[in-house]
């Protein structure tokens, strides 16, 4: 049996990989039969060896290959760039190989292709694995702002607790469709409220202030040029289990407000309309507009630019997450 999980929405593909690794059994002889592989570089002679491989004490052996599929990618042999991409052209030959390897694919093996986004519609495998029994192929893709508020609802009940609607709407508008963030504020009100409903007040106390104030306090330090301190108030968050993904996204959003801000300052706007015409609330609104006064526009343009190739290298494997930070915020303090 293979699968094919391919599309932006991690946070939901990555639960589903938990939830297939929990089916082996034991966690500890689970890990013992799985074996991951970075498929930009994987042979398909070393995917075979460990599909091949009999499994140690289980029925079942485990094997995760992410971004293989992408290199087999029709729309890369003709020339369009890919981010992420390798410069590498689409490859026939390994296509054709690879899916005469699957049509013998042991029966003990559960092998999963992990892509990042969403493959091209005529990519090889995923036309292959279409008309074939033993593939299952689902696409991951991210709430919509409309369906976004239905998906927190159904992750609280999920977790058998209760919100409000009006909670619903103010978590979504402070955290966005970050879900993995998302998850982690919802477990973290369901634990505040302890059974009972989670309010509209539960979520301005424990999500926006506490975590707005955090963020606030590394931009100001990056916009005083104070590496240092900016460090330290990256790690205390690290040290705090947030996870550097959730730190980029914030800083990015951060920033992004900054630079909104900053153009309608300079067209004349005054707070209260900027706040109104970007629908910020009035915590975010005021210390965001103080904060404008650290950076010129075609500053935080570069900042933009630079946090965009951030998040670029991490999602791609080229830098550790928590190495691409520190990089990020010495750049910005120099």
């Amino acid at each position: 049996m293979y699968y094919i999980f391919h599309g932006e929405d991690e946070f939901s593909r990555a639960e589903q990989i938990k939830k297939l690794r929990a089916k082996m059994g034991d966690a500890q002889f689970a890990e013992l039969n799985t074996t991951r592989f970075d498929g930009r570089k994987v042979t398909l002679g070393e995917l075979q060896h460990a599909c091949d491989a009999i499994p140690f004490l289980l029925d079942k052996r485990l094997v995760i290959v992410e971004g293989m599929l992408a290199r087999l990618d029709p729309r890369r042999a003709k020339g369009e760039e890919v981010e992420g991409d390798s410069g590498e052209e689409a490859n026939p030959a390994l296509a054709k190989e690879l899916i005469a390897y699957l049509c013998r694919l042991p029966a003990a093996t559960r092998l999963i292709f992990v892509e990042s986004k969403t493959l091209a519609k005529n990519n090889p495998i995923l036309k292959h694995a279409a008309g074939d029994q033993n593939a299952i192929v689902r696409e991951f893709t991210a709430p919509t702002a409309r369906a976004l508020p239905k998906w927190i609802q159904g992750r609280v009940q999920a977790q058998k607790g209760a919100i409000e609607p009006a909670a619903v709407a103010e978590l979504a508008a402070c955290v966005g469709s970050d879900l993995r963030l998302l998850d982690n504020e919802i477990e973290k009100l369901l634990t505040y409220r302890a059974g009972q409903t989670i309010r509209v007040e539960d979520v301005r106390a424990l999500v926006a202030s506490a975590r707005e104030s955090d963020i606030f306090a590394l931009v100001d330090a990056i916009g005083r040029r104070e590496t240092s301190h900016a460090l330290n108030l990256l790690h205390a968050q690290l040290e705090q289990r947030a996870a550097p993904e959730y730190l980029l996204t914030m800083i990015t959003r951060q920033f992004r407000l900054l630079l909104q801000l900053r153009d309608l300052a300079a067209r004349g706007q005054t707070l209260a309309a900027a706040r109104e015409q970007l629908k910020l609330h009035p915590f975010v609104a005021e210390k965001t507009w103080r904060q404008t006064l650290n950076f010129t526009i075609p500053q935080l343009e570069a900042i933009c630019r630079q946090l965009l190739d951030t998040d670029i290298a991490i999602k791609t494997g080229r830098s550790e997450p928590t190495v691409a930070l520190d990089v990020l915020v010495v750049d910005l303090t120099r």
